[in-house]
């Protein structure tokens, strides 16, 4: 080589040796932004840590405690979608032979995810209370120190229909003592509005995780690639202009007050809805969530206090509802306004779009005024 001749080099677009190459010949590699790769992710545990970090610069206090529930609520939420998505070939449709506090026919899956989210959550040595829709009894651990956290839960909402592969979901939410103390029962008997977190996570075609910590509400979804929830939606809130849809299960409306059947017969007759409706409230509400539009479980001449759970089902979800911008009601009063008696109480529940659940209660001032007429049967 010459002084002023350019060393020799190996090419770079074949296998042989000795071609000689400037930087600027060299073909530089794509860069991932041009595919729209998600360089930076948002994973739940950093939107936890975050969450903590400005709940400190803003009150001078942490929630760190928070933020190990939270996140083993995570992990038991991945070992209970792998259970779902496997149920078939490991014979989790089966009965398990027992039946939870409603009366209902625990399947092995039911059995499973209770286990499993009773696990972690007890392994956190945060939680002293936990509720759950598939116990009789509350668990009160009373042997861990600090302690300050109570677990309402609803391990697998909808598992009846799961044999059919429709999408099954937890609901979740999170209570904790005024002060230093270790939670009582108590403690969890509080109106929702005391709540501290809520969620639900959706086992369907993917599996999303719905999170408020008490301001917006933030969507995660499960990279099955890596195992980890990021987020795809932040601050999410019920769309300005909604679809009209309206989600209740038809077969039960002969049996409903005058108020809610007039309602359904507005939205049929007169304000041009379509009705979607699952059978699984964790979808029921998630679709509501993204689209706008009512959904609604009355109470009825069989269930006069309404079928589903006040503390684990209906709180937890018009605690999302609301911080999205919508609405929640029993009809009379705000769900997250009513004080649980029972940990099993059940709530007729009405939640949705501002539009939609203020019309219902249109029809609601006016059956309380006597001036409703009764709509029939006939639609």
């Amino acid at each position: 080589l010459t002084r002023n001749q350019p060393p020799m080099t190996d090419c770079t677009t074949c296998d042989c040796v000795g071609s000689v190459l400037s930087m600027d010949d060299v073909k530089k590699p794509k860069v991932a932004e041009e595919d729209n790769y998600n360089m930076d992710p948002c994973t739940l545990a950093r939107f936890i840590m975050d969450d903590d970090h400005q709940h400190r610069e803003e009150f001078g206090k942490t929630r760190t405690s928070l933020c190990f529930i939270l996140n083993a609520i995570g992990v038991a939420a991945k070992v209970t979608a792998n259970a779902v998505q496997n149920a078939g070939t490991q014979g989790l449709y089966a009965l398990g032979g027992a039946s939870n506090q409603s009366g209902e026919d625990q399947k092995k899956l039911d059995v499973l995810a209770n286990n499993v989210f009773i696990n972690v959550l007890k392994n956190t040595k945060k939680v002293n209370v936990m509720i759950s829709e598939e116990l009789d009894n509350a668990i009160v651990m009373d042997d861990i120190d600090w302690a300050r956290y109570v677990a309402v839960f609803d391990p697998l909402d909808g598992s009846s229909n799961i044999e059919c592969n429709v999408s099954v979901g937890t609901i979740f939410g999170i209570y904790h003592t005024s002060d230093k103390r270790l939670a009582t029962l108590e403690d969890g008997l509080q109106p929702g509005r005391n709540m501290i977190a809520a969620g639900y996570v959706l086992y369907s075609s993917s599996v999303v995780m719905c999170l408020s910590v008490g301001k917006g509400v933030n969507m995660f979804t499960l990279e099955p690639t890596f195992g980890e929830f990021i987020m795809t939606r932040r601050n999410w809130k019920i769309p300005r202009e909604p679809k009209k849809i309206y989600s209740c299960n038809m077969g039960n409306s002969h049996k409903w007050d005058k108020a809610t059947r007039a309602f359904l017969r507005w939205t049929r007759m007169e304000g041009g809805y379509s009705q979607r409706y699952v059978g699984s409230m964790v979808s029921d509400v998630h679709r509501t969530l993204l689209y706008g539009g009512i959904f609604f479980y009355p109470a009825d001449k069989k269930n006069t206090r309404g079928k589903l759970r006040l503390l684990y089902e209906c709180c937890p979800m018009a605690f999302l509802v609301e911080a999205a911008g919508g609405i929640a009601t029993n009809g009379k009063k705000a769900i997250l306004d009513l004080l649980p008696e029972d940990i099993h109480e059940r709530s007729p529940i009405y939640l949705g779009c501002e539009r939609d659940v203020n019309k219902f209660l249109e029809f609601v001032a006016l059956e309380e005024a006597g001036k409703l007429d009764d709509p029939g049967m006939g639609f």
